[in-house]
């Protein structure tokens, strides 16, 4: 099993005729991934050729949905696109909507989060590199050949560091792995995907990324003390950053001591999550675990 994406989804890629859009959906394509169209409004009809074969364009995710069967998309658009293009989604009643894009202004987040709350749609970013079954299915930029199918479940604030731990843990291999997002703003959270991961028989452990900025980590230390019995791993970026100085993403900015790398850490040791000191450390403590289960 996996979580959110599976050998079933079926995926559509908004901004698909773009040039990131066309690369990513040609890296989605060359890692199994069912894709069964393109969303491009004005230009439905036309067909993306790739090597796998043609990829047919539609005006709307509500006609690709019609079409295709779909239950995934995938948003490749400008910032400035995004707002509408995941409202859109998000009206059409798709399942999982998974959001690339950096740089949204975080009013229009706010309002597409506000209009995700209580619908069909489970949102997966914006910002973020999307999620990754190995072996089964891969929405977003997340690459497909560095790690293999295995038992470790990975939620993560950060991209890069999303790939280094899969590569890391690359001989145990990951169910599946969620990277979240580092905006103020998202949609699926540390505490969705760790639920998930809880309740699904084929995760025996997680892994855990956060970092610095916000209380995200600290809420999820909570919910794991109180619902999680899988034994977890963190890593909390950004211990050397400077007070005040915003850190990559939007969301990593610390104020006085609210937010802090330290801080952050304490909390998930006290809900009993063995932190690392560095995202190889971390590894390790994760390798300890599976060797021993």
């Amino acid at each position: 099993m996996a979580i959110f994406l599976n050998s079933d989804s079926r995926v559509v890629v908004q901004g698909m005729t773009g040039s990131e859009g066309r690369k990513h959906t040609h890296r989605m394509l060359t890692s199994g991934t069912q894709i069964v169209g393109g969303v491009t409004p004005g230009k439905g009809g036309q067909l993306v050729e790739f090597e796998r074969g043609g990829v047919p364009v539609f005006n709307s995710v509500g006609e690709a949905m019609a079409a295709t069967d779909a239950n995934v998309t995938v948003i490749f658009v400008p910032a400035k696109f995004t707002l509408s293009a995941v409202v859109e989604a998000i009206e059409a009643g798709i399942p999982l909507a998974v959001v690339i894009t950096e740089g949204v202004p975080v009013k229009d987040t706010a309002e597409f989060f506000a209009r995700s709350q209580g619908s069909a749609t489970r949102l997966i970013g914006p910002n973020c590199p999307g999620l990754i079954s190995p072996g089964q299915s891969n929405a977003g930029i997340i690459p497909a050949d560095i790690t293999k199918a295995g038992r470790i479940g990975l939620v993560s604030k950060s991209g890069t560091l999303t790939y280094q731990m899969m590569y890391e843990l690359r001989d145990f291999g990951f169910s599946s792995a969620v990277g979240i997002g580092g905006d103020p703003i998202i949609g699926t959270t540390h505490i969705d995907a760790l639920q998930a991961f809880e309740a699904d028989p084929d995760t025996d452990a997680m892994v855990m990324i956060g970092e610095i900025g916000g209380d995200a980590e600290e809420r999820a230390a909570d919910y794991i003390a109180a619902h999680v019995t899988k034994p977890v791993v963190g890593y909390v970026a950004g211990f050397t950053a400077p007070e005040g100085k915003t850190m990559g993403h939007a969301g990593a900015i610390v104020s006085g001591s609210s937010g802090t790398a330290a801080a952050k850490k304490e909390a998930l040791e006290a809900a009993g999550v063995r932190v690392g000191k560095t995202p190889s450390e971390t590894a390790s403590l994760m390798r300890q675990i599976m060797t021993n289960l």
